[in-house]
């Protein structure tokens, strides 16, 4: 595939259009001011639920509906197939990921393979609550030994990859452990990948509700955790 844009940056998206509208200008103007040639891909639902696409189309950036399912790994899967950046930032829809950080993930681009912004390096930070920073360091401990993953956050999804690397992956999960699954499989695809974690602050959604389901959730980390460990 020939990569014709400097970096592709690809959010996911479920019933966001009040955030995207915040949000997409502030990250075209961040690639702007990088002067980079940059796209911006917004990643819908199946079908239209919201007016998501009139959001994209007002500020001029790609929308594309995921196809395969109505997963948030459909929504990846759709992403990284569309992406013709050399690199590609992933970042979610809701507001947590600030779009101002783009320039710290892209800075360490020439460098690293998988740029990750860290909740849990020091200088790192997340404003959720206490029991969901409990689950998610578990989450993270338990992915980092058992699969031998030499990062402190394996589970946020705000990263900058290589786009070639993630086009050789094959990905198979369709909920949130699909952004410990790339890790995994990209590390185990090249045995001197460059990984760096930066400082990140993690913010609370800015409108609407959170898409995850806690149980779900759970069962589906645990699974995927034995799935990658023994039958990968």
């Amino acid at each position: 595939m020939k990569y014709i844009k400097d970096v592709s940056v690809v959010l996911p998206a479920y019933l966001e259009e009040e955030n995207l509208r915040i949000l997409l200008p502030r990250i075209k103007k961040n690639l702007e001011e990088l002067n980079l040639n940059a796209e911006i891909i917004v990643v819908d639902t199946p079908t239209q639920m919201d007016g998501t696409a009139a959001a994209c189309a007002e500020v001029g950036v790609n929308y594309i509906n995921r196809i395969g399912g109505d997963t948030y790994g459909c929504a990846i899967r759709s992403g990284i197939k569309e992406a013709c950046g050399k690199k590609t930032i992933f970042m979610d829809s809701d507001g947590s990921h600030y779009p101002e950080f783009i320039k710290q993930l892209y800075a360490l681009n020439k460098d690293h393979d998988v740029v990750i912004a860290s909740r849990y390096i020091e200088g790192g930070h997340t404003e959720n609550s206490a029991i969901l920073v409990f689950m998610s360091k578990v989450v993270n401990w338990g992915y980092s030994f058992v699969l031998n993953i030499k990062c402190k956050d394996v589970s946020n999804s705000y990263r900058l990859y290589d786009t070639a690397q993630l086009h050789a992956l094959k990905l198979k999960c369709d909920n949130f452990d699909i952004v410990e699954e790339i890790l995994f499989k990209l590390i185990r695809q090249n045995k001197n990948l460059k990984i760096k974690e930066i400082p990140f602050s993690f913010k609370q959604r800015m409108f609407g509700e959170t898409k995850r389901n806690l149980p779900k959730f759970i069962l589906t980390y645990v699974f995927t955790l034995i799935r990658l460990r023994f039958f990968t």
